[in-house]
């Protein structure tokens, strides 16, 4: 990819593999940079090249540790406004805390919206995420936000698949429009779980809205988290008569017993992509990763370039 202009990349420890991909896709290094830790715990960062006037992008997912990262991806951000950086890009390909939006009951924190706000104090000019919980965290920011999505990507695969017979399954009322999207992507119809959560990371199917009988189901949605929802979905789906389940994502977030239950399921496959990076042990062969490597380059260019964004997804 051709770039005009004086531009790095640069990332921590979230998820180097990617920043890897990212940079040999776009023709330049990584900057050169090391985060390190305290005996204590602290984070020590040491950027050794001079960003003095650069455009810089940082690569950095906060996923699990989500405070461990969220500091490095702060510390870094206030080291390039030290060092003189013309601009700081912020790339979140995983945004952490994104599921505390709102106060669904009294005295609790708005937690995405603290975060939005400690990215802005610590000096970021504009941030990039992926497939956000939920499209109003866009409005905690007060600083420039471009917000990619990685359906195209997940949508081609299925395509390729030659699946036919399919129907896009919401796991619940709030994901309806973005597996309405899907949907309309594959030519497929829609359905949707009815649950219920009597307490976090716990679901309860109540309902299945839509034909799914002898169909072939797609589970769509933005995380698997514990994978509790998606399990007791693809169940509820097969008993209600689906053909088959598959699942897909943006966010393999797997936390808990999440790769054990999927690894159980009657789920065929688990399509994911590699915004947060699978450990070894993460890996199953049900797990299929799609990478969103060159959707970021191709954003980090347009950035640099003062092209759309939008452009991407038509």
């Amino acid at each position: 990819m051709p770039i005009d202009g004086e531009i790095k990349l640069f990332s921590g420890n979230a998820n180097r593999p990617l920043a890897e991909e990212i940079a040999k896709i776009i023709g330049i290094p990584l900057g050169q940079c090391t985060v390190s830790r305290f005996s204590d715990g602290e984070v020590r960062l040491n950027i050794t090249e001079s960003v003095r006037g650069s455009h810089v992008f940082i690569i950095q997912p906060t996923s699990d540790p989500v405070n461990e990262h969220i500091m490095e991806l702060l510390i870094m951000i206030d080291a390039l406004k030290r060092a003189s950086a013309e601009s700081i890009n912020v790339i979140i390909p995983y945004y952490g805390y994104a599921r505390q939006d709102r106060k669904a009951s009294p005295r609790e924190p708005i937690t995405a919206k603290l975060v939005a706000n400690l990215l802005d104090k610590a000096g970021a000019h504009r941030v990039i995420c992926m497939d956000l919980h939920v499209g109003q965290i866009q409005g905690f920011f007060d600083i420039p936000l471009d917000h990619l999505v990685a359906m195209p990507i997940l949508a081609e695969y299925f395509i390729q698949k030659g699946l036919e017979n399919i129907v896009v399954v919401s796991p619940d009322p709030g994901s309806v429009s973005r597996a309405r999207a899907f949907a309309e992507r594959l030519g497929a119809s829609l359905a949707i779980i009815d649950k219920r959560r009597p307490e976090a990371n716990v679901a309860e199917v109540m309902n299945i809205i839509g034909d799914i009988e002898g169909k072939t189901a797609i589970l769509f949605d933005d995380m698997i988290d514990t994978a509790g929802t998606i399990t007791l979905g693809a169940k509820a789906l097969l008993e209600w008569g689906a053909k088959g389940v598959y699942a897909c994502c943006t966010h393999p977030v797997l936390s808990g017993d999440g790769v054990k239950r999927l690894a159980q399921s009657d789920i065929q496959e688990v399509v994911v992509t590699n915004t947060i990076t699978l450990p070894p042990e993460k890996r199953i062969d049900k797990i299929k990763v799609l990478s969103v490597a060159k959707l970021i380059a191709e954003a980090i260019v347009r950035v640099h370039t003062n092209r759309s964004i939008s452009e991407l997804f038509d």
